[in-house]
Order: structure tokens, then sequence, then C-alpha cells
């Protein structure tokens, strides 16, 4: 009996480490060390960093750029506090991460990328990549450059067989969604003229909605993100000779203006939207949101409703992105956020569907020009493939 068991055990591990090894590969950081001297560093001052897992076969000339989530800091205290972190220094970055999802090396996972040259670009300064503030105040030692950062890795990129590229994509998850979204142009300009190049934005299509307090939440703090960082001068200028520069941070102002194909993957109801815009802690002082953005399941009639209120918010300002024919849509109405980076959300036997179509299969007919998409999904809860996010109160005690 014991034998037994034995015998069962080591099939189970045997199993777990063969789809540790097919569905996720670790790949190991490389360090932008010359970035330094241009100041292109993280907010502490540490040399940028990304994960590089090369292309081969056909795949050799082919760039996938992904950027990094992770919020933002928004004033010197938010962005001391990233720099205890891996979203403030890379020397507290891991050495080695997982790829999968839309990074996966492996066909069966991720069939229109996977010989690509693949890079996820780590994310530690805390503005989506745009600030550039010369000094450094030696009272706090923060640097905000961002923007320094970025050219210096796809500087880097390029220096080391990007400059070939026949075929690229930009692409990033969350915060970095944002920065593919406010980098897109500047991206298809630094790499090769002649490539195919297409950015893609995963969860990175931020609103700029009221709380249920009413008060303007995000509008303010994103306002504080632009200022701290310096970020105005790196912002599309078509967006900031019109409105305030903060107001250029959200997608719905400066979208329209992007030249370059782009596919945006969102959630109806992207649950850090709705954690940290539609009710962020500050707008609940007494929890009535707490149980249902850990589990949408748990939210009562009046806040479901309110929560499709808000989709109706998301979609009419994803419209101000204009409805021209290389635009690529896939927008479902998961409680979700980010997509693209895990494979069961991004290709698998279970994964999110719209039109019978998984995202993969979505953003890689676009990408080929096999066939557009444009997609918006039925209000919740009508989508029964949904992988809707729960999230562990103690992994969250801000909610």
């Amino acid at each position: 009996m014991a034998g037994t068991r034995l015998i069962q055990w080591l099939n189970l591990l045997v199993f777990a480490l063969v789809m540790l090894k097919t569905e996720g590969v670790n790949v190991g950081i490389t360090f932008v060390k010359d970035a330094v001297a241009k100041g292109a560093v993280c907010l502490d001052g540490s040399p940028p960093a990304y994960h590089w897992d090369k292309g081969f076969g056909a795949g050799i000339n082919k760039w996938l750029v992904h950027f990094e989530g992770g919020g933002w800091c928004n004033n010197v205290t938010t962005c001391l506090s990233r720099t205890k972190t891996r979203l403030g220094s890379s020397k507290l970055m891991d050495k080695e991460i997982a790829f999968s999802g839309i990074l996966s090396r492996f066909q069966k996972f991720n069939p229109d990328f996977y010989n690509w040259n693949r890079i996820k670009v780590r994310y530690c300064d805390g503005a989506s990549f745009t600030g550039d503030v010369a000094t450094v105040n030696p009272a706090n030692n923060l640097h905000f450059r961002g923007a320094r950062v970025w050219r210096a890795i796809i500087e880097d990129l390029l220096s080391k067989g990007m400059k070939d590229a026949k075929n690229a994509i930009l692409s990033g998850c969350s915060a970095g969604g944002l920065t593919s979204i406010l980098h897109c142009d500047s991206f298809r300009s630094l790499v090769p003229v002649g490539a195919k190049v297409k950015c893609l934005a995963d969860a990175g299509y931020f609103i700029n909605a009221n709380d249920v307090s009413g008060a303007q939440h995000i509008q303010e703090f994103y306002s504080q993100v632009v200022a701290t960082h310096g970020s105005a001068k790196n912002l599309p200028s078509s967006c900031t000779s019109k409105i305030r520069p903060g107001l250029c941070f959200f997608p719905q102002n400066m979208a329209q203006q992007i030249q370059t194909p782009i596919f945006f993957v969102n959630a109806a109801y992207d649950s850090w939207q709705i954690k940290n815009i539609l009710a962020p802690g500050v707008a609940d002082p007494h929890g009535t949101w707490h149980e249902c953005k850990l589990n949408v399941k748990k939210c009562s009639p009046n806040q479901i409703k309110t929560m499709q209120d808000f989709r109706l918010q998301f979609l009419s300002a994803l419209s101000k992105a204009g409805t021209f024919s290389p635009k690529g849509l896939f927008i479902d109405s998961c409680y979700a956020h980010c997509q693209t980076e895990t494979q069961e959300t991004w290709l698998r036997d279970d994964s999110p569907v719209l039109g019978k179509t998984t995202i993969s299969k979505a953003v890689g007919d676009w990408y080929y020009d096999r066939s557009p998409f444009q997609k918006i999904d039925c209000p919740y809860p009508c989508n029964p493939t949904c992988h809707n996010r729960i999230f562990d109160p103690q992994e969250h005690p801000e909610l």
C-alpha cells in the first residue's frame, strides 16, 4: 500500500515538473550597466534591467519587448518606499523569472510568438517610463529617470540585434500596458524602417472616472505622478498642448493620436481599476466594498449595478481611442487584470474566449493581418469562460 502511494506521489511530482517545464521557463536577468553613466537608472540609482529569451529559427529577427507593470508612485514618500522593493531597485529583483503566456518559448502555448526574441523589461521608475528630472536631491537620493531608462533599454536591444528586426511588438501589462500606449509611436520610430511594428496594451487602458464617493481620486493621483517625475515633456505634445499634462496619462485623452497599429486587451471590469479607481480605500472608509473587491461573487446587487455603470464609462473612454481598422480590441467581461502574461488566460484549453477566440489567437491574427479583431463582451456575468480573480485578504490588506 505504501509502495503504491509512493509511486502515485512520484507520478504526480513528475507531472508537476513537466507542466512547470512546459508552461513556464526561467530566464536570467541582464543589467544595463552602461546606462548608469547616462543617468538612466531606477529610483534608487541602480541600473535598469530586463530578461531576454533569445529568438530562434524563423524568429531570429523578430522582437517582442514586453514591459512589466506595478503601479506608480506620486510623491517622495511613496517613491522612497518603492526603493525598498524590486519596483524601485534592480538590486532587489529576482535574478530569474518564469516566462509564460505571450512570453512562452513553446509553440503549443504561444504559437505566433514562441520563437521570437522575447524580452521582459523590469519596472523600477514608478511613472511608466516617462519621468526625467535632471537634479537629484541628496536628502532622498531619488532618481526620476524613467524616460531615460526607456531609451537606454531600447538602444541596448538595438545594439544586440534589434537593429535588424523584421517584425517587432511593444507590449506591456498594467503600468507596462500604459507604457506601451504612451511610447507606441516612439518605439516604431526607433525600430528599423520597413519592420512590421505594432503595439499591444494589456490592462493598460486606465480611465478617468470618479470614485464611489464622487471624488476625482485617480485624476489627482496621476497629476501628482506627472508633477513628481517631470513627465510632461515626455507625454505626447498633441495632448499636452491642449490639456493639463496629468490628464495625458489617461489613454482616452491621447490614444486617438497614435499612428502605429495597437491592440487593447482589457477586462471591462478590470480588477485593479475597480479596487483603485472606482472604490479605493480612501473612498470607502467603512470597508463596504472590501469583500466585493476580493471576490466579485460577493458583491451586492447595488455594487454590481455600480460596476455595470463603470463598464459603460470604460467603454465610453475606450471609444475615444477611435475606431480605425488597425486597432484591435479584446474587451472581456471578466474580473481580471493582465491576461497576456499568464498561460491560463493567454492560451489554454479553458482560456477566456470572445467569439470562440482566445486572446492568443485574436492577437496573432491581428498582428499577422490574417483577420481583424474588435470584440467587446456582453455585461457580467455573461461569459462563462472568464477567469475571475479571487484575492487573498492576507496578501491584500489594503483592501
